[in-house]
């Protein structure tokens, strides 16, 4: 039997030059303004747009990413990871994990999620989604597979990708030119933004509605839209938002409410013929299994950098199956992402979500990123994720202090 010693984990934070920084401040003037839960609150509103003066990107961006090594000098790394989970991977697990056998993932992720009281939500449960990413990518290049094949694939060669359209601007120019762009490229569907909420009254909830017309004008009748409310609605907008939008016949309407309130959404869901999709702030799969059993949703988006890694992402695949509910994980971890939909059905994961204007950035120092060709993805081939850095654009590699 092989055994393999956790001896080291660490984070490394790469700096380097920010490419939206260009060749002086980039102003974000003309960025997208994205509907909040807290716009309920009126003083809590920002201004639909940012000033140009008031907001500059920095003329450099950091990134971090996680790495497990092993006695022999077997190795696994995950990233980018956020900043504050990396903080808890440090401060709560690190030293929990030095000395435990590094191919016992499922043994360390059930132990993980025990030993803190606050493990199951939030920013552990993204520390220990980081660690368990980490792990999977160890086993990888020590059996020299992707990750996907140790999940048991093998039939798919690409994966569709739908285009995530966060941060274009809602002028009427900008979203028929966007939406025809993605279309004509070959995406499997594109996926829009409401910037406003219950607390934009009846006018907020007739610019919901337009976004909806405009998008499906400009794409015509068969193009798979979907809009994504990010938790920022309540029961009554969405559905009065639902009745007057379904005769553009969205695909589906994404977290349209605070993702705890599943009394809500099975009410939303019995109350139009719009498909119900959340998930991304789901991070168990207790609550997914919740939401299905309720037939309160048809997409289940739960991402693999929050709700517990791999382990957790294929758990819900299996529940996704039984209850018939398309598993189509959130864009925020792709690398982890496109390996567990590369294992199942093309019927339980049938897509992947692609954020084309954040992604690019989120993987600046990396050699080879996952980016969609012809709106697909190909197939992931090397040992693990593949995760490689290009060592050209980073100007300092720094480790996170203990």
């Amino acid at each position: 039997m092989r055994r393999l010693t956790i001896r080291e984990v660490e984070v490394h934070k790469l700096t380097g030059p920010n490419p939206r920084y260009s060749d002086g401040p980039h102003p974000l003037g003309d960025k997208q303004r994205q509907v909040q839960a807290i716009d309920v609150y009126a003083d809590a509103r920002e201004p639909l747009r940012v000033p140009a003066a008031e907001a500059h990107e920095a003329p450099t961006m950091s990134l971090h990413y996680l790495r497990i090594v092993a006695d022999d000098g077997a190795f696994g790394f995950y990233g980018p990871i956020d900043e504050l989970p990396a903080r808890v991977v440090l401060d709560v697990y690190r030293d929990f994990l030095i000395g435990a056998d590094a191919l016992a993932s499922a043994t360390i992720w059930d132990q993980l999620e025990r030993l803190d009281r606050h493990a199951r939500h939030g920013l552990h449960k993204a520390a220990i989604s980081a660690i368990d990413n980490a792990l999977w990518d160890l086993r990888g290049r020590v059996f020299d597979a992707p990750v996907w094949q140790l999940l048991g694939g093998g039939s798919r060669r690409s994966i569709p990708a739908y285009a995530s359209m966060l941060g274009t601007p809602l002028d009427p120019a900008s979203i028929t030119a966007a939406a025809q762009r993605v279309q004509a490229e070959g995406y499997a569907g594109q996926k829009w933004f409401f910037e406003h909420g219950p607390g934009g009254g009846p006018e907020g909830l007739a610019a919901a509605v337009d976004l909806v017309r405009q998008v499906r004008e400009a794409v015509g009748a068969d193009e798979p839209i979907m809009f994504d409310a990010y938790h920022g609605w309540d029961l009554p907008f969405a559905r009065a938002w639902a009745q007057r939008a379904e005769q553009y016949r969205p695909d589906w309407l994404e977290e349209a409410l605070l993702p705890n309130r599943h009394a809500a959404f099975a009410e939303l869901r019995r109350s139009t013929s719009i498909p119900i999709a959340t998930g991304e702030h789901v991070y168990d799969r207790q609550e997914a299994l919740d939401l299905m059993r309720s037939g309160s949703i048809q997409v289940l988006q739960a991402d693999p950098e929050w709700c517990g890694g791999v382990t957790e992402l294929a758990r819900m695949a299996a529940l996704a199956e039984t209850f018939g509910v398309a598993l189509i994980p959130h864009g925020h971890g792709v690398h982890a992402a496109l390996h567990v939909i590369a294992s199942q059905s093309p019927e339980v994961c049938p897509k992947a979500e692609y954020l084309l204007r954040h992604m690019p950035y989120r993987h600046q120092f990396e050699l080879e990123p996952p980016v969609p060709a012809g709106g697909a993805f190909a197939l992931p081939e090397r040992p693990g994720f593949g995760i490689r850095i290009d060592e050209s654009k980073v100007e300092s590699d720094e480790l996170m202090p203990l």
